[in-house]
């Protein structure tokens, strides 16, 4: 299986050339038989199959029901096969057929530490020469209880820096969230060839590290200082405690179910744009992650938003970044796996 390949399906079209790499290593080839079965009609796994040669049938089991046909090349053939859990299909190879499996899980988290670069980087406004009220004037602490504040403040360490000094270091794991107090820094992250790429250039006041802390994954990129600085670093347990929790607010469906219809609540799918026209929770709109930190201002801020990915971490990322910027913002508890029914986009 090549990377070109997966390129042509979807989420990994929307993936950079490193995370495909990725990808492809992730991937398990598995060779179907004519007439062998691949999944059945009601069953709960936890994988993702793309159909990369050959037909296959899907049939959902109903007398006056046609079997769908799906051709490796076809545009139904890009997304995965009968994904919704449980299965809605029985798909049986019609011809010899070579299938690619994903763990879903795996998958999901690719795609998220992928598609957080474009994120992570948080801004925190204020001209005030203190940086603590800064941090009280942001919004981004508007909705921390201030026993929480309290904490939060004496919990800050200073950490002198120097210019060329590495903060975050890609692949390692997420220990500490940053403030910029004093100095300038960059973030990058190497392209396929190892060559540095510029991502942001990161001025006082303006945080950074908090995705890889959210999602448990290694950080997604490098942070060094450009010059002599000062930051304020934050343990990852204090980050949870005494900010992520705050901010970040989980929802079952029944309860946002109630938050749309009483408060007017918006179902917002943060994930890619092709994972959303496959199919997506009836009435909601679609913000990819990676585009949020760039629309987050032309949401309507007086209406409540409930976010939600496939499993939950994209959700509860973008979930953090729009509630610093003073949105009440809630997370789908376990996304779309833990949803029975999946309403395609089209008649929403």
């Amino acid at each position: 299986m090549q990377a070109t390949q997966l390129s042509q399906l979807v989420p990994f079209n929307g993936l950079s050339d490193e995370a495909l790499q990725l990808a492809v290593q992730q991937g398990r080839l598995l060779q179907l038989g004519q007439g062998q079965t691949l999944f059945t009609r009601k069953e709960t796994d936890h994988d993702s199959y793309y159909l990369l040669n050959g037909e296959v049938s899907l049939d959902a089991g109903e007398a006056d029901a046609p079997s769908l046909i799906i051709r490796a090349g076809s545009d139904a053939a890009r997304h995965p096969l009968a994904r919704l859990k449980p299965r809605l299909y029985t798909c049986m190879a019609r011809t010899p057929c070579e299938v690619v499996a994903f763990a879903d899980d795996g998958l999901d988290r690719l795609v998220a530490r992928d598609q957080a670069t474009s994120y992570e980087v948080t801004e925190f406004e204020g001209d005030d020469p203190s940086w603590l009220f800064d941090l009280l004037r942001n919004q981004s602490f508007s909705r921390v209880p201030p026993a929480n504040l309290h904490s939060l403040f004496g919990r800050f360490e200073p950490l002198p820096v120097t210019a060329g000094q590495e903060i975050l270091r890609q692949g390692e794991a997420g220990d500490y969230y940053y403030l910029i107090r004093e100095g300038s820094a960059q973030v990058t992250r190497p392209t396929k060839e190892g060559k540095p790429v510029v991502l942001a250039h990161l001025e006082p006041g303006q945080g950074f590290g908090e995705d890889a802390l959210i999602s448990g994954e290694p950080r997604n990129a490098t942070v060094s200082m450009l010059s002599n600085g000062l930051l304020m670093r934050l343990a990852a347990s204090d980050f949870r405690t005494l900010l992520q929790e705050p901010l970040v607010h989980q929802v079952t469906a029944d309860e946002a179910g109630a938050m749309a219809r009483w408060r007017g609540a918006v179902l917002l799918d943060v994930r890619m744009e092709d994972e959303y026209k496959q199919g997506s929770l009836k009435g909601s709109l679609n913000l990819p992650l990676y585009l949020l930190r760039l629309r987050a201002k032309a949401l309507d801020p007086a209406r409540p938003y409930i976010l939600y990915c496939q499993t939950g971490r994209r959700s509860s990322t973008a979930a953090f970044l729009l509630a610093q910027r003073g949105f009440d913002a809630h997370v789908l508890t376990g996304g779309l796996n833990a949803m029975n029914i999946y309403n395609p986009a089209s008649s929403s």
